[in-house]
């Protein structure tokens, strides 16, 4: 029986996963954050790398099934289909997504999946136009391309929910009062 939570945060640029997973690394006890971002080869060795790389990951995390050790995911390959459902990649990750979901509905732990996102996509502009991130040369683009990745990141989210019953899922609106959000964590997540 699960003693460990499993969080996976998924959203676009600009949508608040690395404050929301910062904070819920240090509201959790015994909590350990992973950054993933994924491969940037969207070639056919690139489906091959990331496959590989996710397989090894939910191997590593059934590891750590009831260690009494919480995990949060700031993305994971979740991402990856994310990107490939938008042509951002040359090949489609369905049918690897789909298996590694499967395994991932099984682990044992409380599973929490979070979508990030702002209720007015408007804000992603100035949201990725910040002076301390690393630099966008188009801070228009990224804008853009968070709004489409948003749209998909809520109907994954949503087919999720339908699908695997035993995987928490919440949507949350990432841009008002930060307090705002931690409350919501903290009643979606029981701590």
């Amino acid at each position: 029986m699960a003693n460990s939570k499993l969080i996976v945060v998924e959203g676009p640029q600009g949508a608040g996963k690395t404050t929301v997973t910062d904070y819920l690394r240090y509201s959790l006890s015994y909590t350990n954050l992973y950054r993933l971002c994924g491969t940037a080869d969207s070639s056919a060795e690139g489906k091959k790398k990331a496959e590989d790389m996710y397989i090894n990951l939910l191997e590593y995390i059934k590891k750590m099934e009831n260690k009494s050790i919480n995990l949060v995911f700031d993305r994971t390959f979740f991402t990856e289909e994310n990107y490939c459902r938008l042509g951002k990649k040359d090949y489609t990750f369905t049918d690897v997504y789909e298996k590694l979901l499967e395994e991932f509905s099984k682990l044992d732990f409380e599973i929490y999946y979070i979508t990030l996102y702002l209720k007015d996509v408007e804000k992603y502009h100035s949201r990725l136009d910040r002076k301390d991130k690393a630099a966008f040369k188009n801070s228009k683009f990224e804008a853009e391309n968070s709004i489409n990745q948003q749209k998909v990141y809520l109907e994954m989210a949503e087919e999720i929910r339908e699908k695997y019953p035993q995987i928490q899922v919440r949507n949350i609106a990432n841009d008002r009062d930060f307090e705002e959000t931690k409350k919501e964590l903290r009643e979606f997540i029981g701590y």
